[in-house]
């Protein structure tokens, strides 16, 4: 074969590879939905609220604290229907383009819908959507119905659901009192034995109607804000209580989900008077079976600072910091037993000792498992021991009440 012949032999092999993108969608043609919301409405049926991304305005800033912004970066779109898949088909006759949910990073399921209805049917549906990401973060709305977290317009952030998803992540990290929960994560909790979930919940405080206007973000003062609020316990997929406060940071306590957080104590019948900053903690469970009944053991160590003091007390005594860690430990082991308490009244094991007592003693973890909710884990002995420790006292080493103290006498 001649050089030319080649040449013409390799070209037409190469074409073969080059066929192009048969499957390309142009940006221009897709609506991009960053947050999913449901609610039931009158009738019962599924009310969806696709929150799609306004492009011509989410690279425009907020100038003035809005001012310069003369439309939202987000549109709602609601449709309603008897299953999730019809709504799918339906948002289309309200689109120009076909909607996108690969950038979806926000689920908002009504805590009406979670009641009734429950979770499994919904998660089902989006595990099954090869387009939605199973890394979606799953939030319940308290006290306010689902739609309402997506119509809201924030000051700080353009698009409301990255305002939730933001809002998540300083108060479990600087509060403590919340969990950021993902669908895959959720499907593995719903679907192992041992284990109920918690989500978190988000409300809505102020005006709904006014919470739309664009009026929101260019006041210094909103009418209306989203702010994060408790803890959703479920049991076999549907949602049957709440947990709030302090009952809350002590769940996040046992399943080891603690990053920072303030613990306040009392000092010298001074409610609140001593401020300690976690700065790191660790918590182990273990369980141990006598005759067949377990007994389950909570540890968690604690490591931080003083980060206020209200009343005279001297820090320099190694005796008053090991009054202190005393003191924070029986606060922190208060915590604990609380959430242990109320997750044992609702029956509802969102702490995974099951899962503990099944990897302890598996045999015998088959015949609690059947009633294990109910009866065992309603009923479990649980020993809680707390270890805290005082890293820093800040840098000054005795509060100014102490001087202040002296020179009064």
């Amino acid at each position: 074969m001649n050089r030319k012949g080649m040449f013409l032999f390799i070209l037409t092999i190469s074409v073969c590879f080059l066929s192009g993108c048969w499957s390309k969608r142009e940006l221009t043609d897709l609506a991009f939905i960053s947050a999913y919301s449901l609610d039931l409405n009158e009738e019962g049926n599924y009310e969806a609220n696709l929150q799609v991304i306004n492009p011509g305005n989410i690279t425009s800033g907020l100038q003035g604290g809005g001012g310069g912004q003369s439309s939202p970066s987000v549109i709602v779109y609601s449709v309603t229907g008897e299953n999730l898949s019809d709504m799918d088909a339906l948002v289309t006759k309200k689109l120009s383009r076909t909607p996108y949910y690969a950038h979806t990073n926000l689920v908002v399921i009504s805590e009406e819908l979670a009641k009734k209805e429950g979770l499994p049917p919904i998660l089902d549906e989006l595990d099954r959507d090869i387009e939605f990401r199973t890394t979606t973060t799953v939030v319940i709305a308290r006290e306010t119905k689902a739609k309402d977290l997506l119509t809201t317009l924030t000051g700080t952030d353009r698009v409301p659901s990255t305002k939730i998803e933001k809002t998540l992540d300083t108060t479990e990290k600087a509060l403590g009192e919340a969990l950021r929960v993902n669908v895959h994560e959720l499907i593995t909790q719903i679907t192992s034995t041992g284990k109920e979930p918690v989500l978190p919940g988000f409300t809505l405080k102020g005006d709904p109607l006014q919470g739309k206007m664009m009026e929101n973000v260019q006041s210094s003062e909103l009418e209306a804000a989203l702010e994060a609020d408790g803890l959703a316990v479920f049991k076999e997929g549907k949602l049957i209580d709440w947990i709030d406060g302090e009952t809350a940071r002590g769940t996040l306590w046992t399943l080891d989900k603690i990053k920072t957080t303030t613990v306040s104590m009392s000092w010298e019948k001074e409610k609140k008077a001593i401020a300690y900053k976690v700065m790191r903690q660790k918590t182990k469970v273990s369980a141990t079976l006598t005759k067949g009944k377990p007994t389950l053991s909570i540890s968690t160590r604690a490591e931080g600072d003083i980060a206020e003091v209200k009343v005279p007390v001297d820090l320099t005594d190694p005796h008053v910091i090991k009054k202190i860690e005393k003191e924070l430990e029986k606060e922190i082991k208060s915590e604990i037993e609380k959430a242990v308490q109320q997750a044992q009244e609702n029956k509802s094991d969102i702490f995974g000792f099951g899962e503990v007592v099944h990897r302890t003693d598996p045999k015998a973890w088959k015949k609690l498992e059947k009633e294990w909710n109910d009866r065992t884990f309603a009923e479990l002995d649980v020993d809680v021991k707390v270890e805290a420790l005082i890293r820093r006292t800040g840098l000054v080493n005795n509060s100014f009440h102490t001087t202040l103290k002296k020179e009064g006498k």
